[in-house]
C-alpha cells in the first residue's frame, strides 16, 4: 500500500511487479576483515539481473532507502542498500568521506561474484549518498552502467568552506545528525525541542573547534576535522576530491538539484565539466532546498532513469540536458547547455547614496562600517540544511542594521529573468587586514519586503593592506524579478551563524576565542567600480 500510494503521489509510471523478495542483513566483507551490511531487494525469482547499488550511513533501514528500494524493485531492477562502515551494525568506524572509495570498490566488486547479479552494475543515492556515488564512478572497471545524483556533488570542500569561509550553520547542523543519529528517537527523524535550542546556543559556542560537545554533549570527529582542516589547499581533502577523475568517466549521469540547495554551485560545476568532456549527462534544477521537494523529484528521475540504461526503456531519455525551473514565472525551461547562451552576463554597479545603477559609476567617497565578531552580524535564510530556516525570507530586520550597507535600484520597468552565475567584484578596504566579505541580491517587492535571491562570501588574503579587490562567488540562480519591484544589494562583514564569524585576529577558526573588531571601507568610484555580474536572460 505504501508503495502504491509513493507512485501516485509522484505521478510514477505504473508497477510491473507485484512480489517483491527482501533478504536483510547481507554480510559484504572488506579487505580489512571489516563485514558492511545490506539489504537486498528484488523481483521474486532465481535468474541474475543488474543490481543498483545505494551505500547510505544513515540506515538501510529508514523509510526513504526502503521506499527507493521498493519503488526501484517493482519496476523490474534490483536493489541493495548497504550501511555505510561504522553505521548501524556495519563494522568499522565512520570517518566521513575518506572511507568510501575503498568500501565502494570492494562492495562493486562482491557483488559483481554473487551468482544473483549479472555484472552489470550502478548506483543511486542524494546528499552523502550522492557522493558515495563518486568515489565508485570514476575508478570502476568496467564502469557502472548509470549514475543518479541528487542534491550533491564529487567534492564537497568547496561547500564546506565557500569563499574560504567555515560554512557553520550547515556544518555543525550535519555534524550534530551523525552523532546523535542512532541514539535518537527515529534516527533523528523527529528533533525534539530541547535538541533545536542546543544546537542554536551551540553555534555561538567558542572555540569552534569544540562547538560539537556543546551542541550534543560529545565531540564529533566529522566536526573536528573540518574545523581543524579549513586551510586553502589543505592536504586533507585531496583524496575525497573525485573533480578531477570524474571528467574522465563514461558513465550516463542524472542529476536533480535545487536553486536553494547548499551543493548548487558544486553540482552545476561537475555537469558543466561532463558535458565540456563530451559525457552523457542530464540536469534538473528545481525550486528545491536540501528537502523533500528535491528528493521527490530525484525518485520520479530515479525511475525513469535507470529504467532507460537498465531496462532499456529508451523512451525515458528524450528530454532536453537541461531542465530549469524560473523562480516567481511559475515556468519550467529547457536548454541544451548549463549556462543557457541567451544569458547575457550584464554589470550592476553600487553607487553614491546607497543607489544601484547599470551604468558605469563616476566620482564618490567609499562607504564605511564597522563589523565586530563579538556581536556579528545575523543572516537569515539562504542554502541552509535545516529548511525550516532557509530558502527565501525578509531581510528587511537585518539591513536595517548598522554593520550592513544597503544598495537599491530603482523600480523595474518590466520583468527581469536572471538565469545562471552571480558573481560580485567589491573593493574593499580594512584596518584589520583579517575580514570576510558577504554580498546578498535581494528582490524587493511593491510593498517593500526584501526577500533574499542569492548570495555569496569570501576571506579576503590574511593580512591584507589597501584597497582588495574581492571577488565573491554568489549561487547561480534562475529567477524573475517582477515588473515594479526593485533590486537590493546587501554588503556586510560576515553573515552568522551561517558561516563563522571572522575573530579579526587571524587565529585558526578551530581555536579563535579573541575578537577585534574590523572597520570596513566599501569603494564604488571610476577606479574601483564595484559591481555584481548578473545573467540578464535575454538582455535588458
Amino acid at each position: 500500500m505504501l508503495s502504491r500510494l509513493i507512485d501516485r503521489l509522484l505521478g510514477l509510471p505504473e508497477a510491473t511487479v507485484r512480489d517483491i523478495e527482501v533478504v536483510h542483513d547481507l554480510r559484504v566483507p572488506m579487505p580489512d576483515g571489516v563485514v558492511l551490511r545490506a539489504d537486498r531487494y528484488r523481483p521474486r525469482g532465481s535468474e541474475p539481473l543488474p543490481v543498483v547499488l545505494v551505500r547510505t550511513p544513515y540506515g538501510k533501514h529508514k523509510l526513504d532507502a526502503k521506499g527507493t528500494a521498493r519503488v526501484l524493485a517493482r519496476r523490474g531492477m534490483q536493489v541493495v542498500v548497504q550501511n555505510a562502515r561504522g553505521t548501524f551494525g556495519s563494522g568499522g568506524r565512520f570517518s566521513a568521506f575518506h572511507q568510501e572509495k575503498e568500501d565502494g570498490l570492494a562492495t562493486a566488486a562482491w557483488l559483481r561474484e554473487q551468482p544473483w547479479c549479472d555484472g552489470r552494475l550502478a548506483m543511486t543515492g542524494a546528499s552523502y549518498l550522492g557522493f558515495t556515488q563518486w568515489a565508485v564512478g570514476p575508478y570502476l572497471d568496467p564502469p557502472l552502467e548509470a549514475m543518479c545524483l541528487g542534491v550533491t556533488a564529487s567534492e564537497f570542500r568547496t561547500t564546506f568552506y565557500p569563499g574560504g569561509v567555515f560554512a557553520l550553520h550547515n556544518l555543525l547542523t550535519w555534524a550534530a545528525l551523525i552523532g546523535t543519529q542512532e541514539e535518537a528517537r527515529l534516527g533523528g527523524m523527529l528533533p525534539g525541542p530541547r535538541g533545536e535550542r542546543r544546537l542554536r546556543r551551540a553555534m555561538a559556542h567558542v572555540p569552534l573547534g569544540r562547538s560539537d560537545v556543546a551542541a550534543i554533549g560529545k565531540p564529533v570527529p566529522f566536526l573536528r576535522e573540518a574545523a581543524a582542516h579549513s586551510g586553502a589547499g589543505d592536504p586533507f581533502w585531496t583524496d575525497v576530491d573525485n573533480s578531477a577523475a570524474a571528467v574522465k568517466m563514461t558513465t550516463p549521469t542524472s542529476m536533480v538539484t535545487g536553486w536553494w540547495d547548499l551543493l548548487l554551485p558544486a553540482q552545476l560545476r561537475d555537469y558543466a565539466a561532463l558535458r565540456e568532456a563530451g559525457r552523457r549527462s542530464r540536469i534538473l534544477i528545481g525550486p528545491w532546498g536540501h528537502d523533500l521537494g528535491a528528493l521527490r523529484a530525484f525518485l520520479a528521475e530515479e525511475v525513469s532513469w535507470l529504467s532507460a540504461h537498465l531496462l532499456g526503456d529508451t523512451a525515458q531519455l528524450q528530454r532536453s540536458p537541461v531542465r530549469l525551473y524560473l523562480q516567481r514565472a511559475g515556468r519550467w525551461l529547457d536548454f541544451e547547455q548549463w549556462p543557457p547562451p541567451q544569458s547575457v552576463p550584464t554589470p550592476l554597479h553600487l553607487l553614491s547614496y546607497g543607489r544601484l545603477g547599470w551604468s558605469a559609476p563616476g566620482e564618490s567617497a567609499p562607504d564605511t562600517f564597522t563589523y565586530d565578531p563579538a556581536h556579528p552580524t545575523r543572516t537569515v535564510g539562504g542554502p541552509l540544511l535545516d529548511m525550516r530556516q532557509a530558502k527565501q525570507r525578509d531581510n528587511r530586520p537585518i539591513e536595517a542594521r548598522p554593520d550592513v550597507l544597503v544598495y537599491t535600484g530603482g523600480p523595474l520597468p518590466r520583468d527581469l529573468d536572471l538565469i545562471g552565475p552571480v558573481s560580485a567584484t567589491v573593493y574593499v578596504r580594512t584596518d584589520t587586514g583579517h575580514a570576510d566579505v558577504f554580498v546578498r541580491l535581494c528582490d524587493v517587492d511593491a510593498s517593500g519586503v526584501s526577500r533574499n535571491v542569492t548570495d555569496g562570501i569570501v576571506r579576503l588574503p590574511a593580512g591584507s593592506e589597501g584597497v582588495v579587490q574581492a571577488e565573491v562567488e554568489l549561487h547561480p540562480t534562475g529567477y524573475r524579478f517582477r515588473r515594479g519591484h526593485r533590486l537590493r544589494v546587501q554588503v556586510a562583514g560576515g553573515a552568522f551563524p551561517r558561516f563563522a564569524r571572522n575573530h579579526g585576529t587571524g587565529e585558526p577558526v578551530a581555536e579563535a576565542v579573541r575578537t577585534r573588531a574590523t572597520r570596513f571601507e566599501i569603494f564604488h568610484d571610476g577606479t574601483h567600480p564595484s559591481s555584481l555580474t548578473l545573467p540578464v536572460f535575454g538582455g535588458r
